[in-house]
């Protein structure tokens, strides 16, 4: 039985990671505030990350999972707390690729600003860049769009509720731009498979095997709803965060390091179905925006 420590525990990724080594057998440990309810199975250690004092160091743990670090100050207050580091994950993000770089990004290319995300993408360079210096086993996880059940950031989300208000859809342009995702439980089985078989490779981006466009995204999602779709196409012109859950930036992240460890991902529309399970039950969770007002407000009139 090996000893995890899970940054965070509560919400989607962290939780989700969680919950997945608590059903591997594992002694899991989150450390957290305590604000929301804990996942079962866990120990809590209850405290801010900005104040550890002695709060990790009466246990020595085989595995880190630090998956809320956003800046080179979290990384270093972690390492300074903890008594000793062996295995470390940190799930950093493939906003680290500048946009100017040849596609697929590839995990041996330069990282640098990119201005789609701006400070996220370098304050996570800088936390890699610290970590590697004083943790140079350790492992970084670049994903792409992070999907599945306990989601709450307001993307596929957004889809279960037009579909399930018979809305139509308004489609960015002609629905065309690609979109990248990985479904939550596959990044929980590669996290597993680093902290396991200890591979050679220290970086690995972390994705679906193929990108999907935003018209079959869309259209799977109403599916999983059990609703069909109609677009209304939205021109360039518009400002396309204002109305759809992600920019109009297109991006692909080579994994072929990731699938020599945990093979195939899950097929999207078998995840998306996962999630509006989930989701009709725990809407509440959900961080909702305005993308509907905004489309009554600006688009609906103009367009139709």
């Amino acid at each position: 039985m090996r000893k995890i420590l899970i940054t965070g525990g509560t919400v989607f990724v962290s939780r989700s990671l969680a919950e997945y080594f608590v059903g591997k057998g594992d002694d899991v440990y989150v450390l957290n505030r305590n604000n929301h309810p804990q996942p079962e199975g866990v120990t809590l250690i209850e405290a801010d990350r900005y104040q550890l004092g002695e709060a990790l160091k009466k246990t020595e743990f085989d595995a880190v999972i630090d998956v809320n670090a956003y800046t080179a100050e979290e990384i270093r207050l972690l390492l300074d707390a903890l008594p000793a580091i062996n295995d470390y994950v940190f799930i950093s993000t493939s906003a680290v690729y500048p946009e100017t770089l040849p596609q697929p990004f590839t995990e041996t290319q330069v990282v640098g600003p990119n201005r789609y995300w701006t400070s996220y993408g370098t304050n996570k360079i800088a936390a890699e860049q610290v970590l590697f210096e004083r943790v140079p086993q350790a492992y970084i996880l670049r994903p792409a769009y992070i999907y599945g059940p306990y989601n709450n950031a307001y993307r596929e989300a957004f889809v279960f509720d037009c579909a399930k208000e018979k809305r139509p859809f308004y489609l960015p342009s002609d629905g065309s731009q690609g979109l990248q995702f990985i479904h939550i439980e596959d990044l929980c089985r590669l996290v597993e498979g680093l902290i396991s078989t200890k591979p050679e490779q220290k970086i690995y981006n972390v994705g679906n095997e193929t990108m999907i466009s935003i018209k079959d995204w869309v259209t799977a999602g109403y599916e999983a709803v059990g609703e069909e779709v109609s677009f209304v196409q939205v021109p360039d012109t518009q400002n396309q965060s204002q109305y759809f859950s992600f920019p109009n930036y297109q991006y692909e992240l080579d994994v072929a390091q990731q699938t020599a460890i945990i093979g195939k991902t899950k097929e999207i529309r078998e995840g998306l179905t996962e999630s509006w399970k989930w989701y009709r039950e725990n809407e509440e969770v959900v961080n909702k925006r305005d993308y509907l007002a905004y489309i009554e407000r600006e688009l609906s009139k103009e367009i139709n």
